[in-house]
């Protein structure tokens, strides 16, 4: 049988670009949007406030920075998702697990946990890895008592700041969900919901290893200047933090916010979270850093579809820090009158 030919293209259909389907995307909240519509600003650092909002560029999403040693916070980029949202924590619940293991004498940083037959794995690149069978093995050792036990004991389930109009307490469940493993809550943060702030409170304890403060956010420059620090409780996680900080460390030095560093004598400690719920994609990034002996925490969430991820989120919170930086933030003295003002 004779073949035929299909005819030639025109010039003006082989110079017009192949028309592409598109699927309509899964989620319902956008990846970009003016994420500082509606904050007030009366009581934020501005410094502060000018280098988070130009990390965050044109994602939706939000930035919290605040002074580990105070519990002030200084910049709340998107105020209302900082407060109201309660999102699933992702892989940055894997900071609970590891400290309530730890604390329970389970591991320590050189334990190696089998995660296949011919695999196994330490704290210290599990952190830096986020890897999910290492965590997943974790929360079934320690049981769902445990886990509830030490997630409401690092501020889980409740709100953490003081006096913060319109914060959410978040989510934690009373009873482990009947259809959900405990390794499935201490690996993807299944049936758990966070916001930003107790993220920020969380990894704030961890960088000043072992106070959890009620996260403060002044209002006017009358309330900056009379800020005293308010202690929620404190935490027994000094011997359990040194075992943690190579892991965070390992996470921006080759592991999962590898995007965040930006000067090896500048290093942030961190976990990356990446994890969709029914109505969006996540990229979360729990961040501290240690620069001539001061310390900031910042708190990067991420919302929307393509282009979200905790590694993404990591890079927003590593160009705050260098934005920072680069205005000699950190050079700054530091002295009983300026607590909670760095």
């Amino acid at each position: 049988m004779r073949s035929v030919a299909a005819p030639a293209a025109t010039k003006s259909q082989a110079s017009r670009p192949a028309r592409i389907r598109r699927s309509p995307s899964p989620w319902d909240v956008p990846t970009y949007a003016d994420s500082t519509i509606g904050d007030l600003l009366d009581g934020e650092d501005l410094q502060v406030r000018r280098a988070a909002v130009d990390a965050l560029g044109a994602f939706n999403g939000s930035v919290v920075v605040v002074d580990p040693n105070s519990g002030r916070v200084l910049s709340m980029v998107n105020q209302r998702l900082a407060t109201t949202g309660a999102y699933q924590p992702c892989s940055t619940i894997k900071l609970v697990a590891s400290l309530a293991a730890l604390s329970e004498g389970m591991i320590d940083k050189d334990t190696r946990l089998r995660i296949s037959r011919n695999v196994s794995m330490d704290l210290t690149t599990a952190i830096a890895r986020s890897n999910n069978a290492y965590f997943a093995n974790l929360g079934e050792k320690l049981g769902f008592e445990k886990v509830c036990h030490y997630g409401r004991l690092y501020g889980l389930g409740e709100k953490a700041g003081y006096d913060i109009g319109g914060e959410s307490p978040g989510i934690f469940p009373d009873k482990k969900p009947r259809e959900i493993p405990v390794g499935m809550m201490t690996s993807f943060g299944e049936a758990i919901g966070i916001t930003p702030l107790q993220l920020a409170a969380l990894v704030s304890s961890i960088a000043n290893e072992g106070t959890l403060y009620f996260l403060q956010y002044p209002r006017n420059e009358s309330e900056i200047e009379h800020f005293a620090p308010r202690v929620k409780r404190f935490l027994d996680i000094r011997e359990a933090v040194p075992m943690m900080r190579p892991g965070m460390l390992g996470a921006t030095d080759f592991g999962t916010a590898r995007r965040a560093s930006y000067d090896p004598d500048e290093p942030i400690f961190g976990k990356t979270g990446t994890c969709s719920d029914a109505r969006t994609h996540l990229g979360w990034f729990g961040s501290f850093n240690e620069v001539a002996g001061r310390k900031l925490v910042v708190v990067v969430l991420l919302t929307g579809g393509r282009g979200v991820s905790g590694p993404v989120a990591s890079g927003v919170a590593g160009q705050v820090y260098k934005n920072l930086s680069q205005q000699r933030y950190f050079a700054r003295p530091t002295t009983a009158s300026t607590i909670g003002q760095p």
